[in-house]
């Protein structure tokens, strides 16, 4: 008897099996699509002018560094998900030029505390309006970007970047490489993220129920 019913039970098994082969087929190519649509707009090619006063009083301005490789970062204080790169940003501050643009997330003083809290340190310039972030075409955060030793996007990410990977495409924007064609940067959708809508007028709002980027 219990030679007839293995059959069955191996079919409804390899059933089972194809069931959640096709189950993560869909959600893998879902969420792709997700993040592929989310990084459209991000800016390719020369990087936007970007220049502010940082919370501890600096004057950043992104052409000064023209020469070394950039890592520039997006968050928002209410992201939970932009908290998880804190650290690695902070880490890749130690040895690379990198500035970090805080997105609707108050002005300098509640920044500082919200630093303070986070007990990182990395530049942070506020962005309140969104005005800069919409002139990078970020409309997630977690975004972002490398730009290389001539000043051109060479990578950007939406969504969590890992600490090797990022410093990898710093070092590789840092080496000459030939002439790239316009908007030959490579952007790349990775990770979970937080939807943010920034209207063109630079006006901004923020939608903080999280959503795949």
């Amino acid at each position: 008897m219990s030679g007839e019913q293995s059959p069955s039970v191996a079919a409804r098994r390899s059933k089972r099996l194809r069931d959640w082969v096709i189950n993560i087929a869909l959600i893998l190519l879902i969420f792709g699509t997700v993040q592929w649509w989310t990084a459209r707009p991000l800016v390719t090619g020369e990087a936007p002018p970007l220049a502010g006063v940082t919370l501890d009083g600096q004057t950043f301005d992104l052409d000064a560094l023209a020469g070394r490789p950039v890592l520039v970062h997006f968050w928002a204080s209410w992201c939970p998900v932009c908290g998880l790169m804190d650290g690695a940003v902070a880490s890749i501050a130690e040895d690379y030029a990198v500035v970090t643009v805080a997105i609707q997330s108050g002005g300098p003083d509640e920044l500082r505390r919200d630093m303070a809290e986070s007990g990182h340190a990395f530049p942070v310039i506020a962005d309140p309006a969104g005005w800069i972030a919409d002139r990078w075409g970020v409309v997630g955060v977690p975004a972002t970007f490398v730009v290389d030793s001539s000043g051109r996007i060479r990578d950007a990410v939406v969504g969590i970047a890992t600490q090797p990977g990022l410093r990898w495409r710093l070092w590789r924007a840092g080496t000459r490489s030939p002439d790239v064609a316009p908007g030959a940067g490579g952007i790349q959708a990775a990770g979970i993220g937080i939807h943010l809508d920034v209207a063109g007028s630079g006006s901004s709002t923020a939608k903080r129920s999280p959503s795949i980027n």
